[in-house]
């Protein structure tokens, strides 16, 4: 029995560290195991058989008592130990060492010192010999360990969530006066949040949600951190892959004032149908009209300009008879100009930014400024100074003395379509598309990766298509045009595509960066 608590205790050892990649994935999915699972579907690999084939393998020597073929099978599986250590180190997006990825290992790593306790203590023969079977099941079929260490840490989680919830209320009305606007939209929300925050800076103590923190926890965390007693503006991203999302959130911070930037066929995955996206992003407006507040609504898109005049007291912009519309836009390669026209002035404004979207969300974080009594020449001085959203087709300094579009962070259709008229703004240089495609699309996703493909091959010179299956889409449209195939090309990763990127590249070259996929999207 010796040997086989010996191997056992390998199995489990090397079972912990292999968890590595799947509590990686299980975080991107952002703790939702249906999505995790959704995961798995798509990425069984050869690693699955032979795990499977190893499991089968360590069974039946159990059972017949070929202690050696166990103590061989455990030591071959020391090999998961560097090879989890390579696949965190190569991920686009590692591993964060959060306080519940720690509470998860914890947890795991407490259900195999159980185990091999029960193994020790346990007299009978048989009972030792399935306390071995159920180690090396977990170890070796790993999403199920997943899934149950996700279980039995929840009531936990939850419980600490109620806990930082309930404070961060407290904090809230700790600041009865605090104007909190609320912003949301298929795309947009992030650079027009960080827009508003920098605008309204200039009369008031702002808070902006952090980075992609537009969840209930992301919203809760902000609060706890970064909100003081002289903070005078809260403002708040919302995001939502689900009904009801947007709700939740507004039932945290109710929010006085809101703007919705956009309606589009994102998350068609988890939402079904754009009715569906519409009835989310529009309980922000349900909660700020309902709490006597002003809604602004980006007219310019035809899914909001069919609501708008279901909602009282709306402030329009982006449409030509919007309340706030931008007009005489002129664009060059260090940014663009144009007028803020309202019912009663025009404001000329310039910007270091790209694109016509960015348009769309100066207009819409200059009304809200305004609403709030920003001045004109306050809005003028802090839009000429706004910096580009990171990985927002941000422009940078790049290899070789390339130019570098970096739009890692655009993930919608329209918003990915107007970064290549950006990229084909630049003149007289060699112009390389790099990017996986568009997901989270539902059965639509062909379709817009098709769309996308023909776009960028009418625009680039060069295209690098990151993922063998996963770029398929985008190939197939490419191929359906008249570009020249010699410069396509297909890797498997982003780190591939740099690769690539460093024999192609010189001073005259742009290249866009657009859409950098997490590990979860990979394949």
């Amino acid at each position: 029995m010796q040997s086989i608590f010996i191997s056992s205790a390998l199995f489990a050892v090397t079972g912990l560290f292999a968890l590595t990649r799947h509590l990686q994935l299980l975080q991107q999915n952002s703790y939702f195991p249906s999505r995790y699972c959704g995961w798995l579907k798509k990425s069984f690999k050869a690693r699955s058989f032979v795990a499977v084939l190893m499991l089968v393998c360590s069974i039946i020597a159990l059972l017949l008592q070929k202690q050696w073929v166990l103590l061989i099978i455990a030591a071959l599986l020391v090999i998961r130990i560097p090879v989890a250590f390579r696949d965190y180190k190569v991920s686009i997006k590692p591993l964060v060492f959060t306080a519940r990825i720690k509470r998860i290992y914890a947890c795991a790593f407490l259900i195999f010192a159980l185990l091999s306790a029960a193994f020790l203590l346990v007299n009978s023969s048989p009972l030792k010999l399935a306390v071995s079977a159920v180690i090396m099941f977990l170890s070796l079929v790993l999403p199920v360990f997943v899934l149950l260490v996700w279980l039995l840490t929840l009531p936990v989680e939850k419980l600490i969530s109620f806990k930082y919830t309930s404070e961060a209320k407290r904090i809230l009305k700790q600041n009865p006066n605090l104007k909190i606007i609320g912003i949301t939209g298929s795309y947009g929300k992030t650079s027009t949040k960080f827009f508003l925050g920098r605008l309204l800076s200039e009369k008031y103590n702002v808070v902006i949600t952090p980075e992609n923190f537009n969840t209930p926890l992301g919203i809760v965390r902000t609060i706890r951190e970064k909100l003081r007693p002289d903070t005078q503006v809260f403002v708040v991203e919302m995001g939502a892959k689900k009904v009801g999302d947007i709700k939740e959130c507004c039932e945290l911070v109710h929010p006085t004032m809101g703007i919705i930037t956009s309606i589009g066929p994102q998350h068609l995955d988890t939402f079904k149908s754009i009715d569906n996206i519409i009835k989310t992003k529009f309980e922000l407006a349900d909660s700020v009209v309902s709490a006597g507040g002003r809604i602004l609504l980006n007219t310019g898109n035809e899914y909001i300009q069919k609501k708008a005049s279901t909602i009282q007291n709306a402030i329009t912009y982006g449409s030509d008879n919007a309340d706030y519309r931008a007009e005489n836009i002129q664009y060059s390669r260090s940014g663009l100009k144009f007028d803020l026209v309202t019912k009663d002035r025009r404001i000329p404004l310039n910007t270091r930014l790209l694109g016509h979207h960015n348009v769309l969300n100066i207009t819409a974080a200059a009304a809200a400024a305004l609403e709030l009594g920003v001045s004109e020449n306050a809005i003028k001085y802090a839009v000429a100074n706004l910096s580009p959203v990171p990985h927002r087709l941000e422009l940078k300094s790049y290899i070789s003395g390339s130019v570098l579009i970096d739009d890692a962070y655009n993930a919608n259709p329209e918003g990915c379509l107007e970064a290549v008229r950006v990229l084909g703004s630049f003149e007289g240089m060699t112009k390389i598309l790099v990017t996986p495609g568009l997901v989270e699309l539902g059965d639509k996703e062909y379709e817009y990766n098709r769309r996308l493909g023909e776009f960028a091959a009418r625009v680039c010179d060069i295209i690098i298509l990151v993922g063998e299956k996963r770029s398929v889409p985008l190939a197939d449209g490419i191929k359906s045009t008249d570009f020249d195939l010699n410069n396509l090309y297909v890797v498997k990763n982003i780190f591939e595509a740099m690769s690539k990127l460093s024999t192609l590249a010189d001073s005259n070259t742009v290249i866009l960066i657009e859409n950098d996929l997490p590990d979860n999207y990979a394949g």
